[in-house]
Order: C-alpha cells, then sequence, then structure tokens
C-alpha cells in the first residue's frame, strides 16, 4: 500500500482514545473524540468493548458524552452529556436500551462517583456564593432619598479582592465555589452536603458507602490569604447526617494533595501529594495517614520518582487516571499509580514496605490513564507508542505481556509514514546526564511515494533534492513546563515537522521531570543556565554524532517555557537560522503580575520579585536582550491566554520592529495556554501549517 507524509490536516481525522472503565464482569467502556471538520469543533461518545477485542461498538450517539462508569454491579452505565445548559448525568443498559436522564445539565456536574453499595452517586457542582460586582450597602442609606437606580450587571464594573481574580482555562473569577451533592437512586433526591467560600475536588466514598472523603483548602486564619497557600487537605463527611452534616479535616495542611484513596478496610488513606519543597519543581510522593487524622507518613522515601503523568504531547483528550488504584488483598499486594521516570510513563505496583516494581512492559510510551480489572488479573491502558496514536491495550498482570485491544487509527495510520525516534543520551558539561529523541524523515519512502503518487511529487521531489544533498535541517523542539517531560511517543506535531524533510531533535534538559528530584530542581533559580547549555550541548551532540544533519541549517521552536527559551537562544546565539515562539514569555516583570500564576512561578522558578529584585529580573528577560535577535522569529500566542497572557508575546513583537529584525506575529481569538492540544481544530491545522512555512522560507 502507498503510503503519504503526514500533513497538519491528518488532524481532523484521529481518534483519540481515553477513560476506559472496566465493569464487574470484565466489559471495557471508553470515550472516543473525533473531529467534526464542519462545525470546527470536537466531538465525543462512549464506546463498549470486550477483553478480547470483539464487540467494539458504540453505547452512545450524543455529540458530547464523556466520563463513563459503571454501576458497582455492571448493571447500568452511566455517563455526563454536556449540551448548551450545561452538562448532565445519563444512565443506560449497555445490552441496547436508550440512555435515561438522572441529573439535569442545568446542575452543571463537574465529575461524579458511584457509592460502592450502588445506592447514591456524589457529584461536584459549581454554587454561586460571591457577588463579583460593587454592593449597594457599601455606604449608610438615606430612608429619604430617592429609590437607587439598578444598574445591569452588564453596565457595572466587576470587582476583585482576592489575589489571583483569574484561572488558565477558566478566565475571570464569577464568584462561584465547587460543592458536593449526593443524588439517591431509587427516589432521585439530591442533597447539598457542602457549603461555603472554598472549593471541593476529587470526591471518593469510603468502602462502606457512609462517608465522602474530598480534597479542599479551607483556610480559618482572617489573616491568611488562600491564593498564596499551596497545601490542600483531605476531608471526611458523613453521608446520612444530610444537609445538617459538618466536614472535619484528616489532614494536617503540611502537604498539596492531588488525589488520594481509601485502603479496603477504610481505616487509612492513600495520598498522592507535594511537600512543595521546591515548589513546582517538587515531586509527588506517595503518603499514607490514618481516617481518623495523624501525620502523613511517606511510604516509598527512596523512591526518587515523579507519581503521575508529567509527560506533554498533542495526542491526548483527557488527564491522567485518577490515582492510586488499591488492590483488594491490600496491604499484601499494595497499590498501583502512574510513574513518570526516564522519558516514559508506566503503571507501577508499590509496596507498603515502599518496594516498587513496573507493570507495564519496557518500551517507548506515554500510559496516560489505566484501569484494573476487578480479579486485578488484567490491567486495561489507553497508551501512546512511538508510531502509533493513543489506543487500549490489555496487560497480564503477571507476565506484563501488552496487547492492543482497540484498533481505531489503524485504518487511517496504515496510509501515512511514521518517522519514530531514536533515543539519545549524552553527558553535559558538569555532569548530567541528559537524554532525549531525535527523528530523521524516510526519504526514500518519501521518493517511491512522490513516484507513485504525481500530485504530490512536487512537495516530496523538494524533501527527495534534501536526501541528494546527504545533509537535513534539524529542529529543536523544546517543552514547557519546566517540570515536565518529552517522551518518545507519537506526536503530530513532531511528524508534521519529519513530513517536510526535517530532521527533529527534543530534549529533557534539567528541570525536567523523570530523571530524579535534584535534576527536577535543578533550573530554579538558575532561568538561562544550565537548561541553556543542555540544549546547546543537545544540537552539538547529535551534529556530531550523525553526518547527515546540517549545522548550517538549524531551527528552534518551542512553547510556554519552551517558548522563553526559544526567545532567550535567539537573543544570545546566532547559529538558528529560524525559530518560532509559541504562548511564550518575554518579560518576567510584567509576567509577575498579569499570569495567573505570575507570583508562584516567577518567585519560585525564576527567583525574585519585581519589588526587590527588578534589575535581576529584567536581566533574565528575553526582551531585554531581543534587540540582539538575528534569528527570524515568528511569534504565535492565543489572545485568551491566562497563563502567559498575550501581552508577553506583543511586548517581544514591538521591540523587534522597533529595532528592524525580521519577525511575524500570529493571534488566535478565543484561544488560550492549551491551543496546540486541545484548541480549536482549525487553528490547531493553522499553527502547524504556519510553523512549516516558516521554517520552509528560511531553513
Amino acid at each position: 500500500m502507498n503510503k503519504s507524509p503526514i500533513t497538519p490536516e491528518d488532524l481532523y481525522h484521529y481518534r483519540w482514545i481515553s477513560q476506559p472503565v472496566i465493569s464487574a464482569s470484565g466489559q471495557v467502556a471508553y470515550v472516543e473524540q473525533t473531529i467534526d471538520q464542519a462545525k470546527n469543533e470536537y466531538s465525543t461518545q462512549i464506546r463498549g468493548i470486550s477483553l478480547d477485542g470483539t464487540e467494539d461498538v458504540a453505547l452512545t450517539h450524543g455529540m458530547h458524552d464523556s466520563s463513563p462508569a459503571w454501576s458497582p454491579d455492571g448493571s447500568r452505565l452511566t455517563f455526563l452529556r454536556s449540551t448548551q445548559g450545561g452538562k448532565g448525568l445519563w444512565s443506560l443498559d449497555p445490552e441496547g436500551s436508550e440512555p435515561v436522564m438522572l441529573i439535569s445539565p442545568e446542575r452543571k456536574i463537574s465529575s461524579y462517583i458511584w457509592s460502592p453499595d450502588g445506592k447514591y452517586i456524589a457529584f461536584t457542582s459549581k454554587v454561586h456564593l460571591v457577588q463579583v460586582q460593587p454592593r449597594d450597602d457599601e455606604n449608610p442609606k438615606d430612608e429619604n432619598a430617592e429609590p437607587a437606580v439598578q444598574l445591569s450587571s452588564a453596565l457595572r464594573g466587576s470587582v476583585y479582592e482576592r489575589t489571583t481574580p483569574k484561572a488558565e482555562g477558566a478566565g475571570w473569577w464569577d464568584g462561584q465555589y465547587s460543592h458536593l451533592f449526593v443524588y439517591e437512586m431509587i427516589s432521585g433526591h439530591i442533597t447539598q452536603l457542602t457549603s461555603g467560600l472554598w472549593n471541593i475536588t476529587t470526591p471518593v466514598w469510603s468502602p462502606d458507602s457512609q462517608k465522602l472523603a474530598f480534597i479542599s483548602k479551607q483556610v480559618q486564619e482572617e489573616e491568611a490569604d488562600p491564593d498564596l497557600l499551596h497545601h490542600t487537605d483531605v476531608f471526611m463527611i458523613t453521608v446520612e447526617a444530610g444537609e445538617e452534616a459538618a466536614p472535619y479535616k484528616i489532614t494536617d495542611s503540611s502537604l498539596q494533595i492531588t488525589q488520594f484513596s481509601f485502603t479496603p478496610d477504610g481505616k487509612q488513606l492513600i495520598l498522592i501529594a507535594s511537600d512543595r519543597k521546591y515548589g513546582s519543581g517538587s515531586h509527588h510522593q506517595l503518603f499514607t495517614i490514618p481516617v481518623q487524622r495523624g501525620v502523613p507518613r511517606l511510604v516509598a522515601p527512596d523512591l526518587d520518582m515523579q507519581i503521575g503523568n508529567a509527560a506533554l504531547g498533542d495526542m491526548k483528550s483527557a488527564a491522567a487516571s485518577p490515582s492510586p488504584i488499591i488492590s483488594r488483598s491490600f496491604p499484601k499486594q499494595g497499590f498501583y499509580v502512574l510513574g513518570t521516570c526516564q522519558g516514559s510513563v508506566d503503571v507501577y505496583r508499590i509496596q507498603p514496605d515502599g518496594s516498587c516494581e513496573t507493570i507495564t512492559p519496557p518500551g517507548e510510551k506515554d500510559v496516560y490513564q489505566y484501569t484494573i480489572a476487578a480479579d486485578e488479573k488484567t490491567l486495561v491502558a489507553a497508551v501512546l507508542t512511538d508510531t502509533h496514536p493513543g489506543e487500549l491495550y490489555t496487560v497480564e498482570m503477571g507476565s506484563g505481556t501488552m496487547t492492543r485491544l482497540t484498533r481505531r487509527n489503524d485504518e487511517f495510520m496504515a496510509k501515512r509514514i511514521v518517522n519514530p525516534p531514536v533515543r539519545i543520551e549524552f553527558p553535559s558539561s558538569d555532569g548530567w546526564l541528559i537524554q532525549g529523541w531525535l527523528a530523521v524523515p524516510d526519504l526514500a519512502e518519501m521518493e517511491s511515494t512522490a513516484a507513485v503518487n504525481s500530485d504530490e511529487a512536487a512537495s516530496v521531489n523538494r524533501r527527495g533534492e534534501i536526501g541528494l544533498k546527504k545533509k537535513l535541517p534539524l529542529i529543536l523542539q523544546i517543552h514547557g513546563g519546566p517540570h515536565a517531560m518529552y517522551t518518545g511517543a507519537f506526536s503530530h506535531e513532531m511528524q508534521t515537522l519529519l513530513a517536510e524533510g526535517y530532521a527533529v531533535l527534543w530534549v529533557n534538559p534539567r528541570g525536567s521531570m523523570g530523571y530524579g528530584q535534584e535534576f527536577a530542581r535543578a533550573c530554579r533559580g538558575d532561568f538561562a543556565g544550565g537548561d541553556y547549555r543542555d540544549l546547546m550541548e543537545a544540537v552539538d551532540h547529535v551534529l556530531s554524532s550523525y553526518e547527515i544533519l546540517d549545522e548550517f541549517r538549524l531551527g528552534a521552536a518551542g512553547g510556554s517555557y519552551g517558548g522563553v527559551m526559544t526567545n532567550w537562544i535567539a537573543a544570545h546565539s546566532n547559529r538558528f537560522k529560524a525559530a518560532v515562539t509559541q504562548r511564550c514569555i518575554s518579560n518576567w516583570l510584567s509576567m509577575y503580575g498579569t499570569s495567573d500564576i505570575g507570583i508562584s512561578y516567577v518567585e519560585g522558578v525564576i527567583g525574585g520579585n519585581p519589588a526587590e529584585h527588578a534589575a535581576y529580573l529584567w536581566s533574565r528577560s528575553p526582551l531585554a536582550h531581543a534587540h540582539n535577535i538575528e534569528t527570524p522569529l515568528l511569534i504565535m500566542h492565543g489572545e485568551e491566554d491566562y497563563r502567559t497572557p498575550i501581552a508577553q508575546a506583543e511586548e517581544l513583537y514591538t521591540t523587534l520592529k522597533r529595532y528592524g529584525k525580521t519577525t511575524k506575529l500570529i493571534r488566535y481569538p478565543g484561544s488560550n495556554h492549551s491551543l496546540l492540544k486541545s484548541g480549536k481544530p482549525s487553528l490547531r491545522v493553522d499553527c502547524f501549517e504556519q510553523v512549516i512555512a516558516w521554517f520552509n522560507h528560511y531553513l
């Protein structure tokens, strides 16, 4: 079969697989996301498949169905369905009946979970508790005065008093808080269990279905600022007490807790949490704590690994699975978690004594979600490999044998050329082991395709000419974070560049997760120091190791932290002939007060604040050195980015134009910091096309 190179428009043809759940009888339900190109939007449906890979069928036919969950007895499948009115809860018989609505979309459900006895469903929903607008009672009222004119909220200014009144992906705070509700299956009655000026997330039932635990940050001291505190706690509440119930705190406010589970006997909690010793560069670790309160105990103090999935990529449609999953035979069999380690994400089993073993087999992959069958003999995981988009795989818990379960992308991928990377390693100049991947295009495959497909001959012949020169232009890709990690897994972004005849290098410099706590914290307070050297030395390493690479045709690109590193490289080196900076940072001084994480990020990662360290922050800002940039620089940014606000791009663009530099600014409307991962499909495609056009012109 003749194959074609991967193009930006191929984004429209992928099927993104996520959220696998297994019933008591072994039936697997999962979510499939596709793109409706005509509507320029994503669509999600629930599908079902047996563990032997047969009967892969659609279970729902809505446009926005997600979050499948089996009832404890496996007789019903519930899911969330989004409509214009919000997100409601639906239920269906997997044998074929039409779905039935349990909870109206007006509730705008965020998450939900079945009680172990199947009698209740707990869910979270936002409650409007604070009016974000001027108060009418701020001044004493004159009883003889004329009645005040009531202005529409659209004609009044929004008033904010909290330190961080906006958040990436959510926008400006609307005065709402997320709270806990319980739906009774028999009566359909809904009870609100929590209320207050604080949020709750991640509700988890106790094994006896009598209590609910959840994560929240509740600050009792009047002088304390919740937006400047990074701890979270686990709280417990008794369900039968209903609206009269009062939550009580289990943990001691010493950790930032992200996920947790009950042990089967209900006596302990297993926590995934960070002690924030190194801010955002701190590992997530495992702790236990009695449900009767106490001090969290570190489970595996010698395990120097980031717990959870810290891998970046553009082929995942949902967040990582909740963890940990506790074995029914705990403490004999311990519990299961995702772990980010050495450029791969796998499922690990951790024993109470801290010993650790990998459950998924070796290989280049990103396990982003997983679930375990009731008999604990089979694990089902959503996995990206080096040659294929995400699919579901089964893993035999005993042998570790991994077998493909779904094949939703096979037909399309069989017609496309995929260029898998090779892993590289080298010692940095100061002794760190730096790891990354280099991928080169299969020129022979491209030329063969060109000979058959005459309509593609012009573009592929250009690639063929590159091959005749024996040298390939090289593009350095830099990840964001910085506390994240690249893997060698399939990436549409990387493959579109390879399809154009470029070699692509992506690296995990110091500051990346996956290589130990000291490595992860090594960039903090040293921006553009060791991390900059690691990237430049990575380029030197592959140029000296692979003769096919052209040292005179180099490009650099990155987003977020990768964008600020791209800006810094362009301002301090002329060896790159073109660069692309996306969602970038250019000025640490203005970033401090405009980003939703400006205070913690600038103080923690860069090391200072404008009031006390203005000169230092300016010296480390690419904007201060932008007049030295000679590299043609393409600047791309979402207009609704609250993580790295678009002013960062505008400041850089204005300075470059003032000094007569070669640059272009592209603004994407209605787009936030996740533009390349979950933005409007047409805008994602345009991003890839613009990057390719820029590099094609200058390289």
